[in-house]
């Protein structure tokens, strides 16, 4: 659990606040926010003037910054739940980095988190149909018919990791979604069988943030792999 205050706003400020565990709303939340996350404190050290703002053209070269020469995790560039293997594996890193600025000057993929004007983490997230593997996969494919949004990947910068700031992209992405008329979010997370594993494996996030965020499990399909979801509406 984070501690501190962190609050939603804009341009003028409004969106919601976190103050004892509970998120408060504030303002006209139609237009596009900014989280804020006052100076706070983790096992893992502290985190100082972290913001989080929606993915928009103009902040392209920040998530190059954050995903870096290897796009993130071997290549990537966010697209492996958005291709089938075929296209996958056909396909070079730089030509997923052009499918995923494609998408980016389409509409908005993802969260982009800051501290001190530095970005030092990124959620992706989206209605569930735009994630093919999502829909194809045995262990995450629909469990009903809700029209679900999905979140589908983490990217925490190296020296960040441990301090809170997945868990806060986390909330910013339930928020955003309930802002833009989702009526309940999933994620697909892991529950690693030992107490730690390598990062590298919890790019979908793990099952005990996806808890602490108030999210539940609906099904599992697999030992290590749970589907969350929290009702929006």
């Amino acid at each position: 659990m984070m501690t501190g205050r962190a609050t939603w706003s804009t341009l003028p400020s409004v969106g919601v606040s976190w103050a004892s565990g509970q998120w408060r709303r504030q303002g006209n939340p139609t237009i596009p926010a900014v989280w804020r996350l006052r100076p706070t404190s983790t096992p893992m050290g502290s985190i100082d003037h972290m913001e989080i703002h929606p993915l928009t053209p103009d902040r392209w070269q920040d998530l190059e910054q954050l995903f870096g020469r290897r796009g993130a995790y071997g290549g990537c560039w966010c697209m492996w739940n958005r291709l089938t293997n075929r296209e996958f594996e056909a396909s070079s890193g730089g030509e997923k980095r052009e499918m995923l600025r494609d998408i980016v000057d389409d509409r908005v993929a993802g969260l982009l988190a800051y501290e001190d004007g530095t970005p030092v983490g990124w959620v992706s997230l989206g209605p569930r149909e735009e994630f093919g593997r999502i829909q194809r996969s045995r262990v995450t494919r629909a469990v009903d018919e809700v029209p679900v949004w999905s979140i589908v990947c983490f990217v925490i910068e190296r020296n960040h990791r441990g301090r809170g700031v997945g868990s806060a992209l986390l909330q910013a992405a339930v928020e955003y979604a309930r802002d833009n008329g989702a009526v309940a979010i999933e994620g697909y997370p892991v529950e690693p069988r030992r107490d730690r594993m390598p990062d590298i494996y919890a790019w979908m996030g793990l099952a005990s943030m996806f808890e602490s965020g108030g999210f539940t499990e609906i099904a599992r399909r697999s030992d290590t792999r749970p589907l969350f979801r929290k009702v929006l509406r």
